[in-house]
């Protein structure tokens, strides 16, 4: 039973030594991606469960009206698509702010790894290639959460992005326009 214990507690020990390798920066970075994949997987939900409800909610708004051929209802028509495209991108701004965030936060990792090894060779009075090593450590591990953080939560920025383009003009073609005869 203790060796079960111990390898269900591998991960949360590697992960504390990554945050101990890595330095007080690593904890937010870690804050940043837990914000950003709740925001990924809130995106997600709302395209796989909400939107669906909400696309046809709409769409019945506009089917049950009697006029679908005059000014004003050229006008409730694109009323509803931006409804629709509001819906889908209301999160996006806080996901564009945390994908850039990431790799400063990793490059503010570097510059206080470097300023450790610069700190230790100024004790030391010389260049400790263990100090060195230690600092250039947190540098590194910083900079590499941090890009990791950003280069995922990009790749998904760009497929929302493209999937509520995609999904406004589909939505569009769905709601018949007559033109006035």
């Amino acid at each position: 039973m203790p060796r079960v214990l111990e390898l269900l507690a591998l991960p949360f020990s590697s992960v504390s030594n990554l945050i101990g390798a890595g330095g007080w920066v690593l904890p937010l970075i870690f804050i940043c991606a837990l914000l950003m994949w709740t925001l990924i997987a809130e995106r997600w939900w709302f395209f796989r469960v909400i939107y669906p409800a909400r696309r046809a909610a709409l769409q019945a708004e506009w089917r049950a009206r009697a006029d679908r051929h005059s000014w004003a209802a050229r006008q409730v028509r694109q009323m509803l698509i931006s409804q629709a495209r509001v819906a889908m991108d209301a999160p996006l701004p806080l996901l564009r702010v945390t994908v850039p965030i990431a790799p400063l936060l990793g490059l503010l990792g570097t510059v206080t790894g470097m300023l450790e090894v610069f700190d230790g060779m100024l004790v030391n009075g010389s260049a400790d290639s263990r100090t060195m090593a230690f600092g250039v450590s947190h540098a590194m591990i910083a900079t590499l959460a941090g890009l990791v953080v950003s280069v995922s939560g990009m790749f998904f920025l760009n497929r929302f992005q493209t999937r509520i383009a995609r999904e406004a003009e589909r939505f569009g073609d769905t709601l018949e326009f007559e033109a006035m005869r």
